[in-house]
């Protein structure tokens, strides 16, 4: 068939490349193929990895970590041929309303959110998740802004206040019990949503050694770190074919189960491309490590 496309081939030559071994470049792209299928496709049942959010980058900075010494543009070319792509994020609505009447506090951070070390600023926001019967959860966050790790969370059926509270308490918990409290040097921003204006909610920050702190209205970038965080939450947690959802999500409940193992997830092992590909708990271990080892007086 060949030689009557006008292909001059021996025959020889045909049977030579008809019982050639494979390349080693074939073997590898077989091997790196099948470790991606672990990650982009569903299991028995129905589930995939987490990793499986990320684009080729992220995923050849994973592999990395886990030891397979393969080659970026290899990941590229082989995700590329398979169709595997990570998540692209959807467009965000904003769910805090503020309130004209009430007095807030100045704008400590000036879309200032990088911050030399952990616990000198957290920053906070919550979005909605639409149940199953059209009903609405609320999941507020609390994030600090060293290395965007997550360090309170709340879910809850109603915008009221005591929810975003309720996650102001818990990070505080946290920090006490790694032995690194804040004490009232730590700034606290957020938008000017009525939630975090309320009288109740600023002696919730004192009472856990906070300054607050209130971004402009109705401006996304004043609050930039926590709506990135939350634009993450909808895309890789939300999402109707997320690897963190068991189902359609109908109460309360469900909400709590996947943003627990979204959170967990995110501060354990999700890559950040801020932080050099590296999870946020990791990153702040490092930061400790290093203070750890200086003099006291370099410090």
């Amino acid at each position: 068939m060949l030689s009557a496309h006008g292909v001059k081939i021996a025959p020889r030559t045909f049977y030579a490349w008809l019982a050639r071994s494979p390349s080693k470049r074939t073997l590898w792209d077989t091997a790196v193929t099948e470790v991606l299928a672990g990650y982009y496709e569903p299991d028995e049942d129905g589930r995939r990895a987490p990793e499986s959010l990320y684009g080729a980058v992220k995923m050849w900075a994973h592999l990395q970590r886990q030891g397979i010494p393969v080659a970026r543009c290899t990941v590229e070319r082989l995700m590329r041929t398979q169709g595997w792509k990570g998540v692209i994020r959807r467009k965000k609505v904003r769910t805090t309303v503020a309130d004209p009447a009430a007095d807030r506090a100045p704008d400590l951070v000036d879309r200032q959110f990088r911050v030399p070390a952990p616990n000198m600023l957290v920053v906070a926001d919550f979005t909605y998740v639409r149940l199953g019967g059209g009903t609405f959860v609320y999941t507020a966050f609390v994030i600090d802004a060293y290395a965007g790790r997550i360090v309170g969370w709340e879910c809850s059926t109603s915008k009221q206040a005591e929810f975003v509270e309720s996650a102001i308490r818990q990070a505080a918990a946290l920090r006490a019990r790694q032995g690194r409290p804040w004490t009232g040097s730590t700034i606290h921003h957020s938008d000017a949503g009525s939630q975090y204006t309320s009288v109740k909610f600023g002696e919730t920050l004192s009472l856990s050694g906070l300054q607050p702190s209130i971004g402009s209205v109705g401006d996304a970038y004043d609050n930039a770190l926590a709506e990135t965080t939350i634009g993450l939450y909808k895309t890789e947690a939300v999402r109707e074919d997320s690897p963190f959802r068991r189902g359609p999500l109908t109460r309360l409940a469900d909400v709590e189960l996947l943003t627990c193992d979204w959170v967990g997830w995110y501060n354990e092992s999700r890559l950040m491309h801020r932080l050099g590909r590296t999870p946020p708990i990791e990153y702040e271990a490092d930061y400790y490590a290093t203070c750890s080892e200086q003099p006291a007086g370099d410090r």
